[in-house]
């Protein structure tokens, strides 16, 4: 049977997103504390942060995580406007960013264990 190129190249950015889900999740964590304030590192890190989960919505429903995408757009949702404005986020925007990324937690972890449990690798 031929090798499908797409197919397996495919399969590599599937596996590239599932070893590497979990610890983007737990870096966002780690990074609230540096999301908040008036210090342009603050819309630095804001800004950083709006690029990764960016990439989650777009790359997870490609590769066939479509509730981690969904997910991963609540928090992208939170860090836009503090990101088109340049600025680190406020109490209630943290507050919202800590929830989104709960959901997001546990949607990812529904999918890889769907993942897991389909024999993927």
């Amino acid at each position: 049977m031929a090798v499908d190129p797409f197919a397996e190249r495919l399969a590599k950015v599937r596996h590239r997103f599932v070893s590497a889900l979990e610890s983007k999740i737990e870096d966002a964590y780690t990074a609230i504390p540096r999301l908040s304030g008036t210090t342009s590192a603050a819309a630095e890190e804001v800004a950083e942060m709006y690029r990764r989960m960016h990439g989650l919505v777009g790359i997870g429903p490609t590769v066939g995580f479509a509730q981690t995408g969904r997910a991963a757009r609540g928090a992208e949702n939170v860090l836009l406007e503090p990101h088109h404005a340049k600025r680190g986020l406020t109490t209630q925007e943290i507050d919202s960013f800590r929830k989104a990324l709960h959901g997001l937690r546990e949607a990812a972890t529904r999918e890889l264990q769907s993942f897991y449990a389909a024999g993927w690798r």
